[in-house]
């Protein structure tokens, strides 16, 4: 009863919470946009309310909040995903693998003409969609062993293969949870900052309800910080190869990591050998890793379906949506072929440029050049589905900065390009959407100076 009394409005918010989360993985349709944002809006508001009023300061409140997000997690354990369809995919190549064919080889529109037998291969095909299955899998190594277990646990039920996956993501969030404590308490930051990423509705939604894999990237990429702060730099190395073949998007960082080896006896100089080896062990961890794939068909069709993401595919995008409306009033038509070659030039260099001439020789600093990284490629990107945010907003909260946080609210503006007559998108949200983020994040980098390092 004791309890029950100290925390009656925060029990109340909760349980609130999860008949919103359990109206939004069982009763939404993505073409609802404003059922989705309504109950999205609602959702942001109540984990805004459990950071900054219902987290009390004691041992035990973080633990309640901690079981809070678990609860909310698995009140999806049911849900077929509702906001994207690509877990059909994950589950096809699961499948395929487990049957020792290359999914970097074979696309699924072509498995009944070459006569692999997939279990519930039409339905798989059907819900992943027809330009989804006309491509090969530019899923890392890692990523295809995820979805090998889920087809050797569960590989003749959607359902079942669906919780198995789900299970991973959470398992992932929670190990989040684990290093990103630790890793604030070595910042002397301050601990309820990791709940603006583990309660976030918008990491519940898109990861552990709609099985997105960022978390699990980012669970290797946040235990390989800990570590690397804590001078083991080699175990670090291995964990960012790892994350590296889970998703690709970690390979962006290897150059910030310039500055932060220094010399023990000499901090203005540069420990090379340390940093020779250190990019050498991610090297190998990642080569490793793809080793079973390794051939050069492999190399010619994943390099051509990284490729479509820069040149072909476009969705809530921001300075691109820009360049290829004047791309129009000069020459009349969508320019994205020579854009999408010149776009990840600019990401290259200005990534380059923040790690030869930025202080990155701090952990918060190297952080914050990550965070500075990675939001202007997303910036620059001519697709950025919501759940790419999930890197940018927990790099966020080991930083000062707050605009990865309102980012992943407004991100969710962008679902409104699906309606019921079919894919349109809302251009004017887009703006909003990006005006908001970008306007927000121009105002705290012109205000960093004035902004107290240790609070979020």
């Amino acid at each position: 009863m004791s309890f029950i009394k100290q925390y009656k409005i925060p029990l109340l918010f909760a349980i609130a919470s999860i008949a919103l989360y359990i109206s939004f993985g069982y009763d939404l349709e993505r073409s609802d946009f404003v059922k989705l944002i309504s109950l999205y809006t609602a959702l942001f508001f109540t984990t805004c309310l459990f950071i900054k009023k219902f987290l009390p300061k004691s041992r035990d409140n973080f633990w309640f909040l901690a079981g809070l997000g678990i609860i909310f997690r698995l009140t999806f354990i049911l849900a077929i995903p509702n906001l994207s369809q690509d877990f059909y995919r994950f589950l096809w190549d699961g499948r395929l693998l487990l049957k020792d064919f290359s999914p970097y080889l074979f696309t699924p529109d072509s498995s009944p003409i070459l006569g692999i037998s997939i279990v519930q291969s039409k339905e798989l095909i059907q819900g992943m969609g027809a330009l989804n299955a006309s491509h090969f899998s530019n899923y890392p190594p890692i990523n295809q062993l995820l979805f090998a277990i889920a087809a050797l646990f569960a590989g003749k039920s959607i359902l079942g293969s669906v919780i198995v996956l789900r299970m991973l993501i959470i398992l992932a969030d929670v190990g989040i949870l684990y290093f990103g404590k630790k890793l604030l308490e070595k910042l002397n930051l301050p601990i309820k900052n990791i709940f603006w990423y583990f309660l976030n509705p918008f990491i519940i939604i898109e990861l552990s309800a709609n099985l997105h894999f960022e978390g699990v990237m980012l669970f290797f990429f946040v235990w390989a910080l800990y570590l690397l702060f804590k001078g083991k730099w080699f175990w670090a190395a291995v964990l960012i190869g790892i994350s590296i073949s889970v998703k690709l998007i970690p390979l962006l960082f290897l150059p910030l990591f310039l500055k932060y080896f220094r010399k023990k006896k000499n901090l203005t100089a540069l420990d090379i050998p340390s940093l020779f080896k250190f990019y050498t062990i991610i090297g190998i961890t990642v080569l490793v890793t793809f080793v079973p794939f390794l051939s050069s068909e492999f190399i010619q069709n994943f390099s051509a379906t990284i490729a479509l993401w820069f040149q072909n595919f476009e969705f809530n995008a921001s300075v691109y949506y820009i360049i290829r409306w004047i791309g129009f009033q000069i020459v009349g038509w969508n320019t994205i072929g020579t854009i999408g070659k010149i776009l990840p030039v600019l990401v290259l260099l200005f990534v380059m440029s923040i790690a030869l001439f930025r202080k990155n020789k701090t952990p918060q600093q190297l952080i914050t050049a990550m965070l500075f990284a990675v939001s202007f490629y997303f910036f620059l990107s001519t697709t950025v589905h919501p759940w790419y945010i999930a890197t940018p907003l927990l790099l966020s909260v080991f930083t000062k900065y707050k605009f990865a946080i309102v980012w992943s609210f407004m991100v969710m503006l962008s679902y409104s390009a699906y309606g019921k007559d079919g894919f349109d998108e809302n251009l004017w949200l887009v703006a909003l959407e990006y005006i908001m983020v970008i306007g927000i994040a121009v105002w705290e980098i012109l205000l960093s100076q004035k902004l107290k390092p240790n609070t979020i």
